[in-house]
């Protein structure tokens, strides 16, 4: 009977099993790129004579086999492809729905797609909190017309200023009039102004924040929720690697 492992625990396996087979399967690949570690000498001394030199035997050992080299990639293998079978294969299996407030928006979604929604509302968050907001010193209203928001119309005066004349002294035989030119603000017209944006109100906003919030708390739940889904521990590294490394025949 295969055994049964929570989809959550190989989650939480999975790197640390994929960077020591990586480093260690790296470690050997260089190692048996250096020719000297895979060398080896014996070499002992026999003098010509019976009474010539006699010199020491000299001996360097093999540092590095290929066969122990292929043997324990094997073993590192083996466990990385076993992991990675089992979580692949468990998340075929894993799933969960995704209910908000007593709603059930999505059932049965894979523990893959719901990593893709929690990325996609992570995003989407960002999105949102950048939308521009109503000035809030106005009062707005929607206006289906310009399908923005408007202001109500406020009318302001238009002044120019014309010349007066201020008679000090009228004119006599004598001396002419003494005079004095002042320039008055005289209203000449009205303006009726309206402000429009494409803006949104803080309101709207702060409750799409509030929603997506939610709907991401649920995404959450749901993929934890498909995580502690017992699934079969996976067992394929070891006959994948034997096949590659077989010994030849003959």
């Amino acid at each position: 009977m295969s055994k049964k492992v929570a989809l959550s625990k190989i989650v939480a396996v999975e790197k640390a099993v994929k960077s020591s087979a990586y480093k260690n399967f790296t470690k050997l690949h260089q190692q048996l790129q250096k020719a000297a570690l895979l060398a080896g000498i014996s070499r002992t001394y026999k003098p010509k004579d019976d009474d010539g030199d006699v010199l020491p035997a000299e001996q360097t050992r093999v540092q590095l086999r290929a066969v122990d080299a292929i043997k324990e990639t094997q073993e590192e293998l083996t466990r990385l492809f076993d992991v990675v079978a089992t979580k692949d294969w468990g998340n075929l299996e894993a799933k969960a729905d995704i209910v908000v407030d007593g709603e059930t928006l999505m059932e049965g979604v894979p523990v893959t797609y719901l990593l893709f929604l929690e990325k996609q509302l992570s995003d989407l968050k960002t999105f949102v909190e950048k939308l521009p907001v109503l000035d809030p010193s106005e009062v707005w209203h929607w206006d289906e017309n310009q399908a923005c928001y408007a202001t109500e119309p406020v009318d302001t005066h238009r002044t120019k200023k014309l010349p007066r004349v201020l008679v000090k002294y009228e004119a006599t035989e004598e001396h002419p009039a003494q005079t004095e030119v002042w320039h008055e603000d005289v209203v000449v017209g009205y303006w009726r102004s309206i402000k429009y944006s494409g803006a949104l109100p803080a309101q709207r906003v702060k409750r799409l924040m509030e929603r997506i919030e939610k709907l991401s708390d649920a995404v959450k739940y749901a993929r934890e929720d498909a995580n502690s889904h017992e699934i079969e521990d996976v067992k394929v590294g070891a006959k994948v690697l034997r096949w590659i490394f077989a010994p030849e025949q003959g």
